[in-house]
C-alpha cells in the first residue's frame, strides 16, 4: 500500500520542529514536570500556595482520581492525516480546545507574570484570562495580549461592581468571567503551614527562601521592585488595592455572602460583552445562569480551593450539557493536566477545558518559554491522542468514545 504524505501532516512536523525547546526545557516531558521543577525555584510560601487547596485536599484529590474513571475508546483505520484541534467560542476560533485558567499573583512566580501567560497564549492561539487578583494593572495586559479574558470577583457593593465593569471594559475586554464560588474565604491550612498569607507577611522564613533561591530573587523579585515598585492587587476593584509584602495583613476582600443572582442581572444589563458565570457546580444553577442571559459558564470547583468535599466538576459535566442544550458553551477547569483529560472533557461536551496550576509552575521554571513549552506539550498530548482515537476533528469527539469504567457501555 502506497501512502501520501498530506499537507496537513506535512504543516503539523515542520511546527514541531520549528518548536525545538530550549535545552534547559528538553527534559520536561509533561506538564507534571513542570511542578517538580517550580518547586525547587519558588520560595516555600509561593509554591505552597500554588500548589495548596483547602482542608483534607479532598477535593483536589478528587479533581485528578476522576480521570481514572474514565476509558477513551479507539476507532482504527479512519485516516485521521486530515486532523486538527481547533474549537469556536464566542465567534473566535482557538488552536487547541484548552486555554489558561485564572490564577492571581503571577506575578511572584515570574517577572510580569500575567502578561508572560496572557502572551505565550496568544503566540499559541489559545484563549487565556487574566485573574482579578493579579498584581499586574489590567490595562497592561490587555495591551500586550488583546483578546485575554478578564476574570472578577464581584466587590460587595453595587456602585463598585458597576465601577469595575466600565474599567474593564475602557480596557478593551470583550468577555468578562465572574467568579461566584466565594462568597466566604476558603480554610486553607496548607496556606498557613507554607507560610503564606496576603499581603505576604515579612519573615525570617522567607527571607531565607528569598535568599536561598537567587534567581528568583534577582530576575523576579528584586526586578519588580526595581521597574514598578512594591506590587499591589490592582484589579480587585477599579482602583488600586493593598500592597502584596505587608507586616499588617490586612487586605479588603470586601463581604461577598449577601451577593445574589439580582447582582448577576445588574451585571448582564451593565456589561455589553460576552458574560461567563465561572464556580457552577449544580444543573439548576447552569439553567438559572443562561436564563438570567450567560453567554456560557464554567464548571469549577476552584481547583479544590474553595469547599473541601465538593465532586470534580468532570462528574456532573454530561448532565449540565445535557440540561443546557449541546449549543450552550458550557467550559470546564479543575485537575486537567493530559491531553488525555481535555479529549474526556471534550468527548463528554465541554466546549473549552481550562488548566491553572501548570501554567503558572512553567512560568516559574522558565518564563514565557516555559509556558509555550507547556502549551506545545499539551497540544501534542491532543494530537496523538486524537489520532489514535480515530477523529479529525474536536467536533468528532462524542460521548461514545468514553466509557465510565463502573457503568455498562451504552446500546447502539
Amino acid at each position: 500500500m502506497t501512502t501520501t504524505l498530506s499537507r496537513a501532516g506535512a504543516d503539523r512536523r515542520s511546527a514541531s520542529s520549528s518548536q525545538t525547546p530550549p535545552r534547559a526545557l528538553k527534559r520536561i516531558l509533561s506538564l507534571h514536570d513542570f511542578e517538580t521543577r517550580a518547586r525547587g525555584a519558588l520560595p516555600r510560601p509561593i509554591f505552597g500556595y500554588i500548589k495548596g487547596a483547602a482542608e483534607d485536599n479532598s477535593s483536589h484529590d478528587d479533581n485528578r482520581a476522576v480521570f481514572n474513571d474514565y476509558a477513551l475508546l479507539t476507532r482504527v483505520l479512519r485516516d485521521v492525516s486530515q486532523r486538527q484541534q481547533t474549537v469556536d467560542v464566542f465567534g473566535q476560533r482557538f488552536s487547541a480546545p484548552f486555554g489558561i485558567a485564572p490564577m492571581g499573583i503571577n506575578a511572584l512566580s515570574t517577572y510580569r507574570g500575567d502578561i508572560v501567560l496572557a502572551r505565550a497564549a496568544k503566540a499559541a492561539g489559545i484563549a487565556s484570562i487574566m485573574s482579578g487578583t493579579s498584581l499586574i494593572p489590567l490595562e497592561d495586559v490587555a495591551q500586550a495580549a488583546p483578546g485575554t479574558w478578564f476574570q472578577a470577583y464581584l466587590p460587595g457593593d453595587t456602585d463598585r461592581i458597576r465601577a469595575l465593569l466600565a474599567r474593564v471594559a475602557r480596557a478593551g475586554y470583550r468577555t468578562l468571567v465572574i467568579t461566584v464560588d466565594i462568597p466566604v474565604p476558603a480554610n486553607r491550612e496548607n496556606n498557613i503551614r507554607a507560610g503564606f498569607s496576603t499581603p505576604l507577611r515579612p519573615s525570617v522564613r522567607l527571607c531565607w527562601d528569598g535568599l536561598t533561591r537567587p534567581r528568583w530573587l534577582l530576575s523576579t523579585f528584586l526586578r519588580t521592585l526595581g521597574k514598578h515598585g512594591m506590587p499591589h492587587f490592582e484589579n480587585s476593584f477599579a482602583t488600586r488595592g493593598a500592597p502584596v509584602l505587608s507586616s499588617n495583613v490586612l487586605r479588603d476582600f470586601s463581604a461577598r455572602d449577601h451577593l445574589s443572582w439580582d447582582h448577576l442581572e445588574i451585571i448582564r444589563r451593565e456589561w455589553k460583552g460576552n458574560l461567563v458565570i465561572k464556580g457552577i457546580l449544580s444543573v439548576e444553577d447552569a439553567l438559572l445562569a443562561r436564563r438570567l442571559g450567560a453567554d456560557g459558564i464554567i464548571l469549577s470547583n476552584h481547583g479544590g480551593r474553595q469547599l473541601d468535599g465538593t465532586p470534580s466538576p468532570m462528574r456532573i459535566l454530561p448532565e449540565v450539557v445535557k440540561a443546557a442544550g449541546g449549543d450552550y458553551p458550557v467550559m470546564i477547569d479543575s485537575g486537567f493536566r493530559r491531553g488525555s483529560d481535555v479529549l474526556k472533557a471534550q468527548a463528554l461536551g465541554a466546549r473549552l477545558v481550562f488548566v491553572g496550576r501548570p501554567f503558572n509552575f512553567a512560568a516559574a521554571v522558565a518564563g514565557e518559554a516555559g509556558v509555550g513549552h507547556a502549551i506545545h506539550l499539551l497540544k501534542e498530548e491532543v494530537d496523538r491522542n486524537m489520532a489514535m482515537m480515530g477523529v479529525n476533528r474536536c467536533e468528532d469527539l462524542t460521548p461514545d468514545l468514553v466509557l465510565h469504567k463502573h457503568r455498562p457501555p451504552a446500546r447502539p
